[in-house]
């Protein structure tokens, strides 16, 4: 049926469509989705940057603390630090990063930063005695940053293995840490491979690295690391394994 007046029938629906309140609501929630889910994504996106980077760097902390104290009593008070006592820390580490993988996705490395007068020594030196790693990842960003050693040093009381001289210490420029005479530091790098939730629509994948290190606690025999009967395998920085 055609409306008597057009006009009049023009300004009806007009009238009606301004009033209309049917869909206003769905319409809204489209328009704003996009923004929510941007502003929700990269929320969530920089809260996982943050709880990486904190877990990796207690992790670090943790490895440090638990072998600055490690070792078995060889009798009067003097503690020998061994391949297995290395292992255990490793693998309490392994555990706690279960969530990360960290030893698919990252390497960790653990120095013996010593200052001390071996005897084959004439006067003290500060040196990277010996080190031990762990984790699948390899290459300049991934292992140590702060000075390597052979995979023998430290295994003997012999100037062959006797380690990296570093008399300026480890660690960043304007963060290096030394060890005082007659002791030692036990030094932790780790760095790992974070692949961002999103791919790359937030952040970057990025390494994250952190460094932790403590002194030792206890009076340790700084001649060697031993590997008594039964020996373990130790865990030595030419491996890339998890």
């Amino acid at each position: 049926m055609i409306h008597p007046d057009p006009i009049a029938a023009l300004r009806d629906c007009s009238r009606r469509l301004v009033h209309a309140k049917s869909g206003l609501a769905l319409m809204e929630f489209a328009l704003t989705l996009p923004l929510v889910l941007t502003v929700g994504g990269y929320g969530i996106e920089l809260s996982s940057v943050a709880l990486t980077n904190m877990r990796i760097s207690q992790y670090a902390l943790n490895l440090a603390d638990t072998t600055s104290r490690l070792g078995l009593d060889a009798g009067g008070g003097v503690i020998q630090l061994r391949e297995a006592d290395v292992n255990d820390a490793f693998q309490g580490i392994r555990l706690a990063s279960t969530a990360l993988d960290l030893a698919t996705n990252g390497r960790v490395t653990l120095s013996s930063l010593e200052n001390t007068k071996q005897t084959y020594d004439t006067a003290y030196v500060q040196r990277i005695h010996w080190q031990r790693c762990f984790g699948k990842m390899s290459g300049v960003n991934y292992d140590s940053s702060y000075g390597t050693t052979k995979a023998t040093d430290g295994t003997s009381n012999t100037a062959a293995n006797a380690g990296t001289v570093t008399s300026a210490g480890m660690g960043p420029v304007g963060g290096k840490v030394s060890a005082p005479q007659d002791n030692a530091v036990m030094f932790v790098e780790i760095n790992y491979n974070y692949k961002p939730l999103f791919g790359s629509m937030f952040v970057a994948p990025q390494v994250i690295r952190y460094t932790g290190s403590l002194l030792v606690r206890d009076n340790r025999d700084y001649r060697q690391i031993y590997n008594p009967t039964p020996a373990a395998t130790a865990s030595t920085c030419d491996k890339y394994t998890s």
